[in-house]
């Protein structure tokens, strides 16, 4: 008697720790298969035999809608911070490979892992792809490229401003003192904040898509490059990326702005609508990264230049690549990695730093490398002045030590991420520059790396199955954070 009690007891445990978990699973994967919809009604209007492997896509995702709701009907919603971690990585592991049963079952027919690969590089908004021939498919896996980088992208401001400050990780977490007084004030509840994101979401990738369709671009191209281009996700209809328009220099403007917007802090955006118009010049993290992108894009068309090239062209193309790749999106109107050594030292540098925290881009955020600075500067005031006392303050706020403890352990694990990735990758048999270029392009989010194989003009068709998965392991650990998915890896969280 005894032992069946112990027996109903835990698995009564387990239930009310794991239902909750699922039962909001099954709520994202029912919106997955929702905007599969979309898709699939082009496809069925335009009579293309891709049309059936949506159907059997969504017949799947609902089936497991379905039965996960009718296993935890009776849970309960609210969680607990750990709940909450296996719940930010159990969404985006499980939501991308669903989003890979169309890839998987449709005109491309990519292998397993190959469309798992193609969907983590989607919904994480990094941009890498194994697709060769993206011209000829259909226009609904097309639609379907692009509707996966802009959920992404969606998910993941909602993540950092949701749902990664409670977990006390990830940036905004420095935004909590400054933002209390606000959103108090303006919107009372993080679902407030929420909803007025997706409005200014829906309405930026709006405007950036009729603007590239007045611009010249062909009514699918400007709806999956306005969703890309919010989402900083860098995904193309072209083999050629976005170099298939690299002729025509508005469109390449339009898509350097639009990339700079999906970059910026969007709750910066609420209180600019709402109460501030001067809140963006005057966020700090903003100015750094405004003032980054035109240095690094003075200098690199300086020397195009001097190279003999045309100052326009060159200022167009330029801007355009530090843009993408700061921002990581991933875009590519030229092989930057022909312009010389200085701009591939750069380029490469530049892909480490991403854009403000609250944003849809990925990399470490500018505003880590702002407070190592100030950090630094504080230390070398200690060196000087011993028993010296000094306060540090980034948007008239004081950097807590809690606050500082967390940009040191993400950047320790950024890097030894990027480390061990290229490791692995230089023991599958790749060269150094395709490994470590492509562990930090999967770790940034942004898409394509350095070389003939991973490069901006190239592709991840030809690496090994197993080098995917890794690099697969890297854009999410990338997206989620990295200390997201490390705290789930000690045997201190399991136990509890």
């Amino acid at each position: 008697m005894h032992t069946t009690n112990a027996r109903f007891y835990r698995s009564n445990e387990l239930y009310r720790h794991w239902a909750p978990v699922f039962k909001i699973l099954s709520v994202l994967w029912l919106i997955l298969a929702l905007f599969m919809m979309v898709p699939w009604a082009v496809l069925l209007i335009e009579r293309d035999p891709d049309a059936r492997a949506f159907s059997l896509s969504i017949m799947l995702v609902l089936a497991c809608v379905a039965t996960t709701l009718l296993l935890t009907y009776r849970a309960s919603l609210e969680l607990k911070p750990w709940q909450m971690f296996i719940l930010t990585a159990g969404s985006w592991t499980s939501i991308s490979c669903f989003a890979s049963l169309p890839l998987i079952l449709g005109a491309p027919q990519l292998s397993f892992t190959n469309a798992v690969f193609e969907s983590v590089s989607a919904i994480t908004t990094t941009g890498s792809t194994v697709l060769v021939g993206i011209d000829g498919l259909s226009d609904g896996l097309k639609l379907w490229r692009g509707l996966m980088q802009w959920l992404g992208g969606i998910g993941i401001i909602v993540m950092g401003i949701a749902i990664l400050p409670f977990l006390k990780v990830g940036g905004m977490r420095l935004f909590h003192t400054e933002s209390s007084d606000w959103s108090d004030k303006v919107m009372p509840r993080t679902g407030g904040i929420a909803k007025a994101t997706l409005s200014i979401y829906v309405i930026l990738t709006l405007t950036a898509m009729v603007s590239y369709w007045l611009g010249g671009m062909q009514p699918l191209d400007a709806i999956v490059h306005g969703m890309t281009s919010l989402a900083t996700g860098g995904f193309a209809n072209s083999d050629a990326s976005f170099g298939a328009y690299a002729e025509q220099p508005w469109l390449l403007w339009m898509a350097s702005f639009f990339m700079l917007c999906g970059a910026l802090p969007f709750v910066l955006y609420i209180r600019f609508i709402r109460s501030s118009r001067s809140a963006l010049w005057k966020d700090q993290q903003v100015r750094g990264l405004l003032k980054l992108l035109l240095a690094a894009i003075v200098i690199l068309t300086a020397w195009r230049v001097l190279q003999g090239d045309n100052w326009f062209v060159s200022l167009t193309h330029v801007t355009f690549n530090v843009m993408s790749v700061v921002t990581t999106t991933g875009y590519a109107s030229d092989d930057y990695t022909l312009w010389g050594t200085l701009p591939i030292a750069a380029f490469f540098y530049l892909t480490f730093i991403g854009g403000c925290s609250g944003s849809t881009s990925g990399g470490m955020k500018i505003f880590r490398f702002q407070i190592a600075m100030l950090m630094l500067r504080n230390q070398l005031r200690y060196l000087i002045h011993a028993n010296g006392i000094f306060t540090t303050r980034y948007n008239q706020q004081p950097v807590t030590s809690d606050i500082s403890r967390s940009v040191v352990a993400f950047s320790f694990f950024f890097f030894i991420t990027i480390a061990l990735l290229a490791l692995g990758l230089a023991a599958l048999g790749l060269d150094l520059v395709t490994a470590l270029s492509g562990a930090t392009t999967a770790v940034a989010n942004v898409g394509p790396g350095l070389g003939d194989t991973i490069g901006p003009a190239g592709n991840f068709a030809a690496l090994p199955d197993a080098a995917k998965w890794l690099l697969c392991v890297g854009m999410l650990m990338g997206r989620l954070e990295i200390l997201t998915v490390v705290v789930l890896m000690t045997s201190m969280f399991w136990r509890r």
